[in-house]
């Protein structure tokens, strides 16, 4: 599983044998099976995670029942609830596998000496860091001011792949319109 993440690291930064080394020590490995949960709600967050293999989402339920997908996560993207990793609080998210899946995990603590002690492993996770604070703000951006049709559009030109593996209903949940209205606007992009 070390060389999936081992490759994803040194083609974002240059960083020593030795170094690498020091990041496989501190790693933990964890399979999925499918519909098996990460974090459950009310849980602290105490990991950076990373996907070998698989696909999850980040959701939250509401006091109706609702879920809302904060996001999904696939091959060589992070996950985890950062709020509840900083604060130490319970977590309001579920993350859970929707296909078996394949997890390096590594404790704060743990990343966060890996960050000081290795300057270039510091720099790959803030430019991450910074292409993940863009994507939240593209995201809000569409969520307020997108109809359905721009919404669904926005999305499958950015992450056709995950078109491909999510099930509509989630991708509805995830966008924030009903399934019915995905399915209409599914229905009108064939004509």
């Amino acid at each position: 599983m070390f060389e999936s993440f081992k490759q994803y690291i040194l083609e974002r930064s240059t960083i020593s044998e030795s170094d690498l080394l020091k990041i496989e020590a501190v790693c933990q490995y964890k399979k999925l099976r499918k519909k098996q949960y990460l974090l459950q709600e009310g849980d602290v967050w105490k990991y950076n995670a990373f996907i070998v293999k698989g696909c999850l989402r980040t959701f939250h339920v509401d006091d109706k029942g609702n879920e809302h997908i904060l996001n999904f996560a696939i091959e060589n993207w992070w996950t985890g609830d950062r709020e509840s990793l900083q604060s130490g609080l319970p977590s309001i998210y579920n993350i859970e596998a929707l296909e078996d899946a394949e997890i390096i995990l590594i404790t704060k603590d743990n990343f966060d000496q890996l960050c000081k002690e290795i300057p270039a492993f510091n720099d790959m996770i803030n430019a991450i860091l910074q292409k993940s604070f863009v994507a939240s703000q593209g995201r809000i951006q569409t969520f307020l001011s997108l109809g359905a049709e721009e919404k669904y559009q926005r999305f499958i030109e950015k992450y056709p792949q995950l078109a491909l593996r999510v099930p509509q209903g989630m991708i509805a949940s995830y966008l924030g319109i009903t399934a019915e209205t995905l399915s209409r606007v599914r229905k009108n992009r064939t004509k």
